[in-house]
């Protein structure tokens, strides 16, 4: 702490003690509410207390401390001003990602979502048929259970139109592969750069 800060920090302790004994003799000849002076020097509390962080922060943002931060200067994300006890544990489950806590109905969403990739990441028809099956099943089941949370409107999939999407998208990747080997073995071909000069 520097010396400025030093000799207003007892300007204002000073202030405080000054404020104080006028307080209390004007409570003690009766033309001050004691409750009032309570919430008063709630107030003043509160306001001494936004003072220091005030304070602090500016302190850190002297030394560097906030250089780098991406929020530096921005509000935090998430904050809407509405309260939410559960804010934490949202958060924690978007930023890592957690999977299979969330009702059916959600976590069956999310999955039909990426249920195309998915498949797309498999090279056999039965390893398709089997995980389409298997994703019928469990929306079937969802929509059985009468557990409450929101309703399950994900539709189930057909798995014969699915397996022939999935052959064709599979196609065309290996289509546009094989333009892709073609046209890199084309460029790899050494060049002559000369020509030979007919006679």
């Amino acid at each position: 702490m520097n010396d400025v800060d030093a000799r207003m920090d007892r300007l204002r302790r000073a202030a405080r003690y000054r404020y104080q004994q006028l307080v209390e003799s004007e409570i003690e000849r009766g033309s001050l509410d004691p409750d009032e002076v309570r919430e008063e020097r709630r107030l003043l509390k509160a306001a001494d207390v936004a003072a220091h962080a005030r304070a602090q922060i500016e302190e850190a943002e002297r030394r560097g401390v906030f250089e780098g931060n991406p929020y530096h200067g921005k509000p935090l994300p998430g904050l809407d001003g509405q309260h939410d006890p559960d804010w934490w544990i949202k958060s924690k489950i978007e930023r890592e990602d957690i999977r299979g806590i969330a009702p059916p109905a959600l976590s069956l969403r999310t999955e039909d979502a990426e249920l195309d990739g998915a498949l797309d990441a498999l090279s056999l028809e039965s390893d398709v048929r089997d995980v389409l099956v298997d994703f019928n099943a469990r929306v079937k089941e969802a929509r059985r259970q009468l557990l409450g949370g929101p309703p399950v409107v994900t539709p189930m999939r057909d798995v014969e139109s699915e397996v022939q999407a999935w052959q064709e998208r599979r196609e065309t990747r290996m289509a546009s592969a094989a333009r892709a080997a073609e046209q890199a073995r084309l460029d790899a071909r050494p060049r002559r750069w000369w020509r030979r000069r007919g006679s």
